[in-house]
């Protein structure tokens, strides 16, 4: 597997996303990075991408797992025209993008648990996080996406190795890491078109791997059984509880036990 270098992604571009790139040997997150960049300035569509990060963020404060030579680690700056309700889709969409370009590139197909979490056999592959800011007059000012996929699966943390998984392990076989950050960008590009549509989102339901599943709904320190029916077009799950059916837009879902 070659080492990301610039050169080598901006081969496989195929339209604006990625133009604009910085590329770091080593940093705490790329979102951070990005941040900093949206701020001073940077375009719509440039990208933040690290070989190996220190502090790589999850949701609900957690860390994403970072090491050299094992992963993809690219964060998108996005300046969205759209509502700041509308942004919300970004994390949908984005999940929608990387799962066509996971599968462009290695050939399998994954899954998306609700929200922000791409599965290759019941496994996790792949994080995103989205973090955004806001304009004085309460308009978006800008927006950064952070992908972060499992490329390889050589040291898994104890804590994470039983819920994680990887291409390598997937496939069995190596992936082109410039080729699938490239694949990224682009289909992340043509998915963020279709913000105001929401045609992805047909796509996002397929892909669904909790849509008909029991789970356990988590949010804050409240949990509960609850059967999906289905996600709706806000991205929005759809459950059946104790108390009846109602629509969830904040938390996360649990397929068994603790399992994340």
């Amino acid at each position: 597997m070659g080492e990301i270098t610039e050169q080598e992604i901006q081969k496989y571009l195929t339209g604006s996303f990625g133009r604009e790139l910085v590329l770091y040997d080593e940093i705490d997150s790329t979102n951070n990075a990005a941040k900093l960049l949206a701020k001073n300035g940077a375009p719509h569509g440039a990208a933040v991408i690290a070989r190996r990060q220190t502090a790589g963020k999850g949701r609900l404060g957690r860390r994403f797992y970072s090491p050299a030579g094992s992963g993809i680690y690219l964060t998108a700056i996005l300046r969205p025209e759209a509502s700041v309700e509308q942004s919300i889709l970004i994390t949908s969409a984005a999940a929608v993008a990387t799962a066509r370009a996971i599968e462009e590139v290695s050939g399998v197909q994954v899954r998306i648990k609700w929200v922000n979490d791409l599965y290759l056999d019941g496994k996790k592959l792949c994080g995103i996080l989205a973090e955004s800011a806001l304009r004085p007059d309460g308009g978006l000012a800008y927006l950064v996406v952070g992908i972060g996929v499992n490329v390889t699966s050589s040291a898994f943390p104890p804590e994470v190795a039983d819920v994680a998984t990887s291409l390598s392990a997937g496939t069995g076989r190596s992936i082109d890491r410039n080729r699938l950050i490239a694949s990224v960008l682009n289909h992340l590009e043509a998915v963020y078109g279709q913000l105001a549509s929401r045609e992805f989102m047909k796509e996002y339901r397929e892909r669904s791997c909790v849509i008909g599943r029991e789970v356990r709904m988590i949010q804050g320190e409240h949990a509960e059984q609850a059967t999906v029916l289905d996600i709706d077009e806000d991205a929005r799950l759809i459950v059946r509880t104790a108390d009846g059916i109602k629509t969830v837009s904040t938390g996360e879902v649990s397929l068994r036990g603790d399992f994340r």
